[in-house]
């Protein structure tokens, strides 16, 4: 055993000392984090927290580039196309890249688990069923009271077809079985600006875009959909509460790089954004957003791409959700 011990030390050493000059000169440049979605959503937010610290961290700057279409897709694509260097990272919000693989396999234009490196996950969060404040629905059992009367009278928005907010509002009609209208938008951003104005009826958006909102007074919170109730909103019951027990969406995010970015490169950033996540400011900026810090190594990163795919595939086959 002690020999099997020595052995292992003495690879590792090994392994250290001939990757660790390709670490050190590691950043040479600006980084990019890539966002596939319109500034202003929770991605969005995110994306800038953790890109200010690591930028100060890495000594180089760490600038967000918003490149919003398609459903993030286009942001996706963008990084996955990039050069393998570490210079470019996407801020990928992982269920909703994993229902588009699903829901899109012909256009999506990335294997999730195939042509993206792990860096590290940081982070989950619930969405929140909210709708406009001029609609009489206190409870999610008015909500589908009302709906249930005026069969496709009411519209819910979404980031986007495949993302999870679509998927979230198909769920909800096949388990309260009511008819409602999907609209897609370009981000999260645009599709609470119009649920704000009238435009649309309901909308489940992920906690921070609802937080960011709700003092507007224009909209109303009526569950949150986790088994628990959450501290951003803790007057707002679940969808367990609400009479949906099964009801349990939240999105997964992480920072994903090209796959073959280098292993020293990925242990760089993977090692900085684990400190970052432990500063006392940062874990205070996610409580307030209503995210849960989960940080992970890069093996626990990319084997969390693969566990989506499989957990929503199974999902939307069962449920027989279809892309619009």
């Amino acid at each position: 055993m002690k020999k099997y011990l020595k052995h292992c030390l003495a690879v590792c050493a090994a392994a250290l000392a001939c990757t660790a000059p390709f670490a050190q000169d590691y950043p040479s440049r600006q980084v990019t984090m890539v966002v596939g979605y319109a500034a202003g959503g929770a991605v969005d937010a995110v994306a800038r927290l953790l890109s200010q610290k690591l930028g100060d961290a890495l000594g180089k700057p760490v600038v967000v580039d918003n490149k919003a279409g398609a459903s993030g897709n286009i942001g996706a694509q963008f990084v996955a196309k990039a050069a393998p260097d570490g210079h470019t990272l996407l801020m990928a919000p992982v269920t909703t890249y994993a229902m588009n693989s699903l829901l899109y396999p012909a256009t999506a234009g990335y294997h999730l688990d195939k042509d993206f490196a792990g860096v590290s996950t940081v982070g989950y969060l619930p969405l929140v069923l909210v709708v406009n404040e001029a609609l009489p629905a206190r409870s999610v059992a008015d909500l589908v009271k009302a709906a249930k009367a005026r069969p496709g009278g009411m519209d819910y928005g979404s980031a986007g077809n495949g993302s999870i907010e679509h998927v979230a509002g198909e769920m909800f009609k096949q388990q309260a079985g009511v008819s409602m209208v999907h609209i897609p938008y370009r981000g999260a951003a645009p599709a609470i600006t119009d649920l704000m104005a009238g435009q649309l009826s309901l909308m489940f958006a992920t906690v921070p875009t609802a937080v960011a909102n709700l003092k507007s007074g224009k909209l109303r919170p009526l569950a949150v959909t986790t088994r628990e109730r959450i501290g951003a909103l803790r007057d707002v019951p679940t969808t367990r509460e609400a009479g949906y027990p099964g009801f349990e969406v939240a999105s997964v995010y992480a920072v994903l790089a090209p796959a073959a970015t280098p292993q020293p490169v990925v242990q760089r950033l993977n090692h900085e954004i684990a400190k970052i996540l432990q500063m006392p400011d940062v874990q205070a900026r996610f409580q307030t957003l209503g995210i849960e810090r989960a940080a992970s190594t890069p093996q626990e990163a990319i084997q969390r791409l693969s566990q989506e795919l499989a957990q929503w595939g199974k999902l939307i086959q069962s449920s027989s959700i279809k892309a619009d």
